[in-house]
């Protein structure tokens, strides 16, 4: 008989202890967390179903359902669209522009009137988090589009309302809203490749390990580690979203939320040691005992 790997199952009380030490570290900060180990399906969360402001966690939403629409052969990802500067808000239809000041990436605005393709706009929105990008896609897809695609695949509470700096929305308190459980359903999707379809998964995947912002969740796992994520911060506002590939071929999912701290470099760091915190205890339950009847499965 073939002897199997197991994996112990992990300490979430003493890694929750870890963690809480570490977010009273931030007293004015409001948290939460969520982790899915993808091989044995175990979970950690903490105020998981708490609303908090989106930010750009959101691109993740609209990734997808860009890959699903094109799927579903609306457009294909190769396709080039205009590049313009001009929005609708969700509020009254009037026009807004956005400022390239308050973007991450700028060259797209140098480029209004060619054309991109859909593809590339889509790796501009995650890679770089460009919020021109991101909105020519919703543009494009349909923010209420995504809305219907993450409830069905069981992120119930997100809410994908629109693109990025459309004000008068922001006035009136219509913004972009996720959860860390509904966030770690749509990576845990894309994760196991069912969502869309693998091939699109897999794309999806590829995009998101190409982020630049890797101050939070990648920043203290070690280099053999892969992470595919996607983050968002706004004024008081800090967040990180992926998937972890250990060097072993086990995968897991997290998500971490925060608002209410004035230090971005600060509340960086605090998620970047929980992210450490988690990845410690995963490798830990991942020791392989061995007994003379094969491989037994070990619960505390």
């Amino acid at each position: 008989m073939q002897k199997q790997p197991f994996q112990l199952p992990i300490d979430t009380t003493k890694m929750h202890k870890e963690i809480n030490a570490e977010f009273a570290k931030q007293p004015t900060g409001t948290f939460a967390v969520a982790f899915e180990d993808l091989e044995t399906g175990e979970q950690f969360l903490m105020n998981a179903h708490q609303s908090f402001h989106a930010a750009s966690t959101i691109k993740t939403a609209f990734l997808i359902e860009a890959f699903k629409q094109a799927d579903e052969h609306k457009f294909s990802l190769s396709d080039s669209i205009l590049i313009h500067n001009d929005f609708k808000s969700i509020v009254d239809g009037s026009i807004y522009h956005l400022d390239s000041t308050d973007d991450i990436e700028t060259d797209l605005y140098r480029r209004i009137g060619e054309k991109e393709t859909i593809y590339n706009l889509l790796f501009r929105m995650i890679a770089q988090s460009s919020n021109f990008s991101t909105n020519l896609i919703v543009d494009l897809i349909g923010a209420k589009n995504a809305n219907q695609t993450m409830r069905s695949i069981g992120a119930k509470d997100i809410q994908a309302l629109r693109g990025v700096e459309d004000n008068k929305a922001n006035d009136l308190g219509m913004n972009n809203t996720v959860t860390a459980y509904d966030l770690m359903i749509i990576f845990e999707h894309i994760a196991k490749g069912i969502v869309v379809n693998k091939p699109a998964c897999d794309s999806i995947i590829q995009i998101l390990m190409h982020q630049q912002l890797r101050e939070k969740i990648p920043a203290k796992l070690p280099a053999d580690v892969k992470v595919a994520n996607k983050t968002g911060s706004i004024e008081k506002i800090s967040h990180d979203s992926g998937i972890i590939f250990l060097p072993d071929g086990r995968k897991y999912v997290v998500v971490l939320l925060s608002k209410g701290v004035e230090d971005e470099k600060s509340v960086s760091e605090t998620l970047a040691n929980v992210s450490r915190i988690i990845y410690d205890n995963v490798v830990s339950s991942g020791r392989h005992l061995r007994s003379d009847r094969g491989f037994q499965q070990v619960h505390f």
